[in-house]
């Protein structure tokens, strides 16, 4: 009986579902007894990632390398910092649309690859290279293709054309409480200047306009008293060509590399550093640091040199060549050194765009010792062993660097610069039975370049 009233109770359930179902209203606009329509359902998307989203997800290095990248190609012509903007967004997008390819603001990888390959070949193009200012100390980046010329003296360094149509220069000097507004207003100031960009940051300046017939760019900075400012000057039909150059070299630009965490800096593997012709049959006087450690020493134009005696308490090193002929010793007879002195030396190949030019640079006398002095400003590397005139063009010693140091992985510039004076060059020479025969007065007849190989 049990069993019976459960399936009766079960089966009087399902014809009242079925009953309900049949008096349930139709859905309007749908027949009765019709087939439901089946319902469409919208997939869930998940939210798309912006451009600018993408892009700080990249590594700060990646992002740099990315918008240096976008402004060799000329697509690009804010800062390049590293810090995600709605200019680099536009910018990816108009390199993609000059590409054919969708602006979607997120470069696919083969596109992010030919943009790489693309600024890299703009480098080479211009010849674009890193290299330390030999005065100061500055990093800077220049396109050595198009400003193959430099020179060098005690206010900074110049880079030009051929006919001029380009030229650089840093400049630096001293001024007593300077202020990026004034510095900004002095340098807006000069004859033939017409600024039409101009920005002024509580540590540095940008101006950008025409200087009569040509384009300027100006970037300037300062640190206690010194003052340091890059200036780039072009005709206007050059536009296309170095306005990404310039973008470039605005973002290279380190006017006072950094010099925190220094330590003394490990021997490099191949040193350069200057020679001076002591006697007409090839001895050389030379830096002890430079030539220590080598395993060969060769003086560029006359092969190989042994280094035939140090001295470590004058720094000096005794280099002799064999062979050479018509060589033109320096007269040593010695001058006099009052309070400033034209170092003649040859400066470190990357300072020059791997050239071996002979520059002389000017310092003034720091404090005296007993027979030597120091220098400053120091004149960058390679000029170590370089001979020191007086005003009138006379021997007044040699410049020894002190060793660098190294901040992180950027080799900082020597900040000091020891003048051996003539008595204590000539009295190495003559307890290493030298005798120096010199008669000539053109120190850059005897100034060689001096070059280090180390395991």
């Amino acid at each position: 009986m049990r069993r019976l009233a459960t399936a009766t109770f079960i089966c009087a359930i399902a014809v009242g579902a079925m009953a309900q179902a049949q008096t349930t209203p139709a859905p309007q606009g749908q027949l009765p007894g019709a087939k439901p329509k089946p319902v469409t359902t919208q997939p869930v998307r998940p939210g798309v990632q912006a451009p600018a989203d993408t892009a700080n997800a990249m590594g700060q290095a990646e992002r740099l390398a990315l918008q240096s990248d976008l402004a060799w190609v000329g697509q690009y012509n804010g800062a390049i910092t590293g810090d995600v903007s709605e200019r680099m967004v536009n910018a990816i997008k108009e390199y993609q649309k000059l590409k054919g390819g969708k602006p979607t603001g997120v470069l696919n990888p083969q596109e992010r690859a030919v943009l790489a390959d693309t600024a890299r070949r703009k480098q080479e193009g211009v010849g674009w290279k890193l290299v330390t200012e030999p005065v100061s100390g500055a990093r800077l980046g220049i396109p050595t293709r198009l400003v193959p010329q430099q020179s060098s003296d005690g206010n900074g360094s110049k880079w030009t054309s051929p006919t001029g149509t380009v030229q650089v220069v840093l400049s630096r000097r001293k001024e007593a409480n300077p202020t990026s507004a004034a510095l900004a207003d002095r340098e807006k100031k000069e004859p033939g200047r017409t600024v039409d960009y101009s920005v002024v940051k509580p540590d540095f300046f940008v101006l950008s306009g025409l200087q009569n017939l040509k384009k300027f760019y100006i970037r300037g900075t300062f640190r206690g008293d010194e003052v340091r400012v890059l200036t780039i000057l072009y005709d206007q039909a050059t536009e296309n060509t170095v306005e990404p150059v310039v973008i470039a070299m605005s973002s290279a630009f380190t006017a006072f590399p950094a010099t925190l965490a220094a330590q003394p800096a490990p021997r490099r593997k191949v040193d350069y550093g200057t020679g001076l012709l002591a006697s007409q049959d090839g001895a050389i006087v030379a830096d002890r640091e430079v030539t220590d450690g080598c395993v060969a020493i060769t003086i560029p134009g006359h092969g190989h040199a042994e280094r035939i005696a140090e001295d470590k308490e004058r720094g000096l090193a005794l280099l002799r060549i064999y062979g050479a002929r018509g060589l033109k010793p320096l007269a040593l007879s010695g001058g006099n050194a009052k309070s400033t002195v034209d170092i003649v030396g040859i400066a470190d190949p990357q300072s020059q765009a791997g050239g071996a030019a002979i520059s002389s640079v000017k310092a003034q006398l720091a404090a005296n010792g007993p027979g030597d002095a120091s220098l400053a400003p120091a004149p960058g590397l390679g000029f170590s062993g370089a001979a020191a005139l007086d005003g009138e063009g006379r021997f007044v010693g040699i410049t020894l660097l002190k060793p660098g140091v190294v901040a992180g992985t950027a080799l900082i510039p020597a900040t000091q610069v020891v003048l051996v004076g003539a008595d204590s060059v000539r009295a190495f020479l003559t307890e290493q039975g030298v005798k120096p025969d010199g008669s000539s007065p053109d120190a850059r007849a005897a100034i060689v370049r001096v070059i280090c190989v180390r395991k």
